[in-house]
Formats: structure tokens, sequence, C-alpha cells
């Protein structure tokens, strides 16, 4: 059966990602839509990191600072990049292609979250961004569609997503009110969502806050399908970042922050998932592993 290959990687810069093996690495990979982000460069140095490929892509308004593209072999039939309040900057974050799958459309984004710091200023920006995000994932998902959310999205949604979670639970990328979000994304449509369980409330604390839903009445499922998750099943990882820092790599201990959000139509398609880590430390292209998923059409 015919199958499209989609991966998305956080680049960590097109040009040291080239520079470091990026190539050699989508020679051999037979990719279809590659989506991509912190570019942190201009479309020169993505035409010059990927040659024969076709581009979209939202520079940040800060130069040398986030930026988001999808590259694919046969080009978007359309794109956008208009997301969120007309006064929140989501400029080189936030990226969608439409393209042609047999007779149907298949809606790509690109999708780069902030990073956030807890109780700053920049984790509002992140509750802004996740907002707006809330809102596009509604519209997107709708009447059946064929729609994929990839990307850095910066937040490891459970405890199997990160392998030092129990240290993590007052930082930025495993706040409870953080993954009340993706409970939201991946609960199932227009059911109520109430936190995880077998976590320790008590513990984490604001697991059913509907704090984040305020702003779309309530914490009610989107119905949207974690590829990774429903592939690989309950089990720890496979982690996608791990830091550039000490013996985070060789030893594994890593977070998966990088998804593949699926409509349920899509994600019936979904026939083989991995994360493409490599081999050893010095082989690396970026502190990110792309992950490939395989649909058939």
């Amino acid at each position: 059966m015919p199958h499209l290959r989609i991966a998305t990687v956080n680049v960590n810069g097109i040009r040291a990602a080239a520079r470091n093996g990026m190539g050699a690495w989508l020679d051999a990979a037979d990719i279809d839509i590659l989506t991509l982000q912190e570019v942190r460069g201009q479309d020169e140095h993505l035409e010059a990191a990927l040659p024969g490929w076709t581009f979209v892509h939202d520079e940040a308004t800060a130069k040398g600072r986030a930026g988001v593209a999808i590259a694919s072999r046969t080009p978007a039939i359309s794109s956008r990049t208009d997301f969120g309040d007309a006064d929140f900057d989501s400029k080189g974050r936030w990226i969608e292609a439409d393209f042609l799958i047999g007779d149907r459309p298949l809606t790509v984004v690109s999708a780069y979250v902030h990073t956030g710091e807890a109780d700053t200023p920049k984790q509002d920006e992140k509750w802004k961004f996740l907002d707006a995000m809330s809102a596009r994932m509604a519209e997107l998902g709708a009447d059946g569609a064929l729609a994929l959310v990839t990307g850095d999205l910066n937040v490891g949604h459970r405890p199997l997503d990160i392998l030092n979670w129990k240290g993590n639970v007052k930082k930025a990328g495993f706040l409870a009110r953080e993954r009340a979000y993706f409970d939201r994304f991946l609960g199932a449509a227009g059911d109520p969502v109430t936190g995880q369980e077998g976590i320790g409330r008590g513990m984490v604390g604001q697991l059913s806050d509907t704090r984040p839903f305020a702003s779309e009445g309530g914490g009610v499922g989107l119905g949207w399908v974690d590829i990774g998750r429903m592939i690989h099943g309950e089990v720890d990882g496979p982690y996608t970042w791990w830091s550039m820092r000490g013996k985070a790599f060789d030893n594994d201990s890593g977070w998966r922050i990088d998804y593949h959000l699926a409509t349920p139509a899509l994600a019936q398609r979904a026939t083989a998932y991995h994360v493409a880590r490599a081999a050893a430390y010095d082989q690396r292209w970026s502190d990110h592993a792309p992950v490939v998923v395989d649909y058939s059409y």
C-alpha cells in the first residue's frame, strides 16, 4: 500500500544542522514531507540545506530566533501563518500547509511551542500560545478532516514522556497546567476532561484545573491522537530530546516533546512510527531526533 512519510525535527539552527550531517540523514530517510522548528535562518539557508525541496517558511520577529518551515517533495497547494489573537506575536512558531493526498486534502502544521519558565512572563506567552493552539486544533479537527500537528511542543504529557518526571513537576515543560492542555487535545471528542490518573494528585496538584480552557468554555476533549503513544503503547519514551550537557544522551535521560498529533481520520492511516535517534553522541546534528511516521493513502 502506498505511504506518505512525514518527519518532524527541531533542527536547532538549519545552518548548523546542515553542517553537521542532516543532509546525509535525509538522503537515506525517504521523507515526503519534513516539518522543521528552530530554523533560525532565512529562505536562502533553507534552499542551501534542502536542495531540490520546496518549502513554506515563517521567520520569527526576532532575527535568529525560532522559525518554522514545512518542506516537501511536491509543493503545497496553500499555506497559512495566521494564529491566535491579532495582538499575539506567533511569528516563527506556527505554519500550516495543505497537500492533496489522493483526492483528499491534508493539512500539516509545524509548531514550535515556547519553552516557558514557570511563574515568569515567558510562561505567560506559553499560555497564550497553548490557548490559541486549543482553538485552532478544534477548527482543524472538525468534520472528519485529515490534519496533523507536528513539532517541538515543549510539553511532556505524561510521566512516560520524561525519564526524570518527579524532578520536573514544578518546571516548565511538565507543569500540571501545561499537561492539562494535552489532556484536552487528546481527550475523547466532546467528553469532559478531568486530568490524568495514576500520578499522585496530591503531590502534583492542579491536575483537573480547567483554567487553561476558560476561553474555550471548559475542559472538553478535542479527540486528537498522539501517534507515538498509539503505536508504542504504555512504555517509557521513546524520547526525542536530550540535553547536550553531561551524559543525558548516552544514558537516554530524555524527554518526549516532539509529536505527531493526528485527527482520528488520519491516525487510522498511521502504519509505522520511529524516532531517528543518532547512533552516538558525536553523530547528532541537533539536540532533538527526527520523529518519522508513515501514513497509508
